[in-house]
């Protein structure tokens, strides 16, 4: 079994498309412009990886249960400074002052930050981690954000 596509609810389809397409690299896979039925897949190479639905109003809630994070693996620690500086440029709010180790001595490690929505998620690579600090040595940086 593994993880099939990611569905998120958000408040304002063409701003969070736009932001998952800038900061993901997600490409535009099918949508609906139908009044009370606006959606969009975002994916890459013509697979399905996000579907955003306009349903919700006000901001994701940390304090539900639920969703906890977010999380995509990108190949080199390079992709995720290349994310990092969209993010710094959309003024997107990001956790930890960006990129951390994911623990102490961990070679992966990646950048923790919130969509417009404020659903939190993770960019990260599985190396080239090992000149970033971790957040505690007691507890994964994935956690506690």
């Amino acid at each position: 079994m593994k993880t099939g596509h990611i569905g998120l609810n958000v408040t304002d389809l063409e701003h969070s498309q736009e932001f998952y397409r800038d900061i993901l690299g997600f490409e535009l896979i099918g949508e609906s412009r139908e009044p009370g039925r606006l959606y969009a897949f975002l994916g890459l190479n013509g697979e399905i990886i996000l579907t955003l639905w306009q349903q919700s109003t006000g901001r994701f809630g940390v304090e539900l249960p639920g969703l906890h994070h977010l999380s995509f693996q990108v190949e080199s620690m390079d992709q995720v400074r290349e994310a990092e500086s969209k993010l710094h440029a959309r003024n997107a709010r990001i956790f930890n002052q960006g990129i951390v180790a994911h623990s102490e001595g961990a070679h992966s490690g990646g950048i923790f930050f919130e969509d417009p929505d404020g659903t939190r998620l993770e960019i990260f690579s599985a190396s080239g981690a090992e000149k970033h600090e971790p957040v505690s040595s007691g507890a994964p940086a994935c956690g506690f954000f």
